[in-house]
């Protein structure tokens, strides 16, 4: 490090702090639009399952903008695993969240990979999202994968460069908004989607691929044993842009339902609206008093 480097890193380190707090802090007007039942939530959640949030925090306006979608982050859940595969760091999480230390969620934030117990966003717009058909060994070795990121840095270079959409984000063509996520930081660094997105990368399991249908079919001869195959070719994404909203969209992830009507037989009838119930309890009008006697 040279002697202006030495000079100036303090300062640097200052004003990224201070950009990071200013582009993190949660906004007042942030609206949830359904409660979430946190006994139904955590019976409903499994390994695995990625956690989709629209977050509270100001640069959480610029990714959903550049994503043209409600979501802003993503978390893996892992539940009670990391006593099999961080033994080192479960009995700290039992002593910093007690029970909710069986209910874990792992995730990329401002201050590295961490994780948090999934109430953490009991309060917020959330969706979960499930793979497909994915095998036992592979969710094995996608924890693994995640499990072992704990502690490693967030990349901030990315925060920041976000940073530079944050006022004029109606400004950039769409055909951009996609490319301004990707910022070439350090490949020991993670943001929270490129992590996830890693992770299922490792054991082949598809989130956005580009597919292009094949109209050749197999030679009858040959099926009988080759293992069936899907008619198409499948371009793996970059880790580097799945969004949020990827996993949404994507057909290979189902979408959980865990609020109220998910739970045992919904029926709408049953449904008492705020505008009927304020209707039954509006007292009638009295009826105008009429001078004179009646004819």
């Amino acid at each position: 490090m040279s002697w202006w480097q030495r000079v100036t890193e303090p300062v640097r380190r200052r004003v990224v702090g201070w950009m990071m707090r200013v582009l993190t802090k949660p906004r007042k007007t942030y609206e949830q639009r359904i409660p979430n039942d946190a006994d139904a939530l955590r019976s409903q959640l499994r390994p695995g399952d990625v956690i989709l949030v629209e977050g509270d925090q100001r640069i959480s306006q610029v990714i959903r903008y550049l994503t043209q979608s409600s979501w802003s982050h993503a978390a893996l859940y892992i539940g009670d695993e990391l006593r099999r595969f961080r033994p080192d760091l479960a009995q700290e999480m039992r002593e910093r969240f007690g029970p909710d230390a069986a209910y874990l969620l792992i995730e990329a934030l401002e201050d590295g990979v961490v994780c948090n117990p999934v109430t953490k966003y009991l309060r917020h717009n959330i969706r979960v999202c499930r793979p497909r058909g994915l095998r036992r060994d592979d969710l094995e070795r996608i924890l693994a994968h995640v499990t072992a990121q704990i502690g490693t840095p967030y990349n901030v270079r990315h925060v920041l460069e976000l940073a530079r959409y944050f006022f004029p984000v109606s400004l950039i063509p769409r055909r951009y908004r996609r490319a301004a996520l990707r910022y070439g930081g350090e490949a020991t660094r993670v943001i929270c989607t490129t992590m996830l997105a890693r992770a299922f990368a490792s054991v082949g399991f598809p989130i956005v691929p580009r597919v292009t249908l094949n109209p050749e079919a197999p030679r009858r001869w040959l099926r009988w044993w080759r293992r069936p195959l899907y008619q198409a070719l499948y371009e793996k994404e970059d880790p580097a842009l799945v969004t949020p909203r990827d996993f949404d969209l994507s057909p290979y992830f189902d979408i959980v339902k865990f609020h109220h009507a998910a739970v045992g037989h919904f029926d709408y009838r049953r449904i008492h609206w705020t505008e009927e119930a304020h209707a039954s309890a509006t007292p009638m009008p009295a009826p105008a008093k009429v001078e004179g006697n009646a004819a």
